[in-house]
């Protein structure tokens, strides 16, 4: 009967669905890092993970991995490729955390724009008068760029049109009609939506060494522009970022992603007063983490069960590539 080993705290009722599946045994390490579950690898049959690494090394040391099992749908930090390689499946939870981190983005949008933690820090210090310097802006009337139109995108622009904003969007594999039958006005240039946009906020994968926002891209961007990332660190250059932020070439950003996470207690992005700061918590409500954790479990059981959704499956073709070569050997 399959070993499951759950890597990184999970909502309990996510490990109540596995204990109480009939002959599963469940390994469960509760400290997000890569060192702390690493040990657990060789007997597992399976394997639950959350945000950390799992490269191609760790995979090499799991000989009897059978399915991975993602608490989230990003999976830049698994080598897919390795998995691939074995014809092990990677299933994501599919629409669980797109109206947690939809809400999250729209809050960031709003705390830059409103200036919400500096406000509250000149008063907590006495600084009632700080009002007075109206560093505050609005987002009705403004116009948002979503990069990325995808279930979060397309999530966040409901919400942004009914904030009063225009939407665009920029995302090269929706289709043009398909966008704007949303009522979102698409974009075929990054560029050209970036020079328009009031509000950037990014809902794409990370991909590639580069990054998706550098300094070209903060250079056509409006001075009083705000950019937020909600997805994945690496997609904004952050010296470039900073930079930016601290000349005045760019008003506010909202990120709860960063390049490195935890970051340094001495990383100049936590003292930029311009940046409004989460720790990667889009998508961990109460009510998301439930779901996230639930689903993130039931696909483990259902692939034993051969019932796995394949559209949860990101590598679904490749797997069956593989399968056909298995058998034609």
């Amino acid at each position: 009967m399959p070993r499951i080993l759950v890597a990184g705290k999970i909502h309990a009722d996510g490990l109540a669905v596995l204990h109480s599946a009939p002959g599963v045994t469940v390994d469960y390490v509760e400290e997000v890092s890569a060192a702390s579950y690493q040990p657990f690898l060789a007997a597992a049959d399976a394997l639950l993970i959350r945000t950390q690494p799992l490269p191609a090394e760790f995979i090499a040391g799991a000989p009897q991995l059978k399915i991975v099992s993602r608490h989230g749908v990003g999976y830049d930090s698994v080598d897919v490729e390795a998995l691939n390689g074995r014809g092990i499946p990677l299933a994501v939870v599919g629409d669980v955390n797109s109206r947690a981190v939809a809400e999250h983005a729209a809050m960031l949008m709003l705390s830059a724009a409103r200036r919400t933690v500096l406000f509250d820090q000149k008063m907590r210090a006495g600084d009632w008068n700080y009002r007075n310097t109206l560093d505050a802006d609005e987002l009705d009337g403004r116009t948002l760029l979503v990069v990325g139109f995808g279930r979060i995108g397309r999530r966040l622009a409901q919400i942004a049109m009914v904030l009063g904003m225009a939407v665009l969007a920029y995302d090269k594999f929706q289709d043009a009609a398909e966008i704007a039958a949303a009522g979102v006005t698409p974009v075929a240039d990054l560029r050209d939506g970036l020079r328009q946009a009031d509000v950037v906020s990014l809902h794409v994968p990370k991909s590639g060494a580069e990054p998706l926002i550098g300094a070209a891209e903060l250079a056509v961007m409006k001075r009083s522009a705000i950019l937020v990332n909600t997805a994945r660190g690496g997609l904004i250059d952050e010296a470039a970022l900073l930079a930016a932020l601290n000349e005045g070439r760019l008003s506010a950003a909202g990120l709860d992603v960063l390049d490195s996470e935890p970051p340094a207690r001495d990383d100049p992005m936590l003292a930029c007063e311009r940046v409004v700061l989460s720790p990667h918590n889009a998508g961990l409500t109460e009510a998301c983490g439930r779901r996230m954790a639930i689903s993130a479990a039931t696909n483990i059981l259902d692939f034993f069960k051969g019932t796995l959704d394949p559209a949860l499956v990101v590598n679904r073709d490749e797997i069956a590539a593989h399968a056909r070569s298995s058998v034609g050997a």
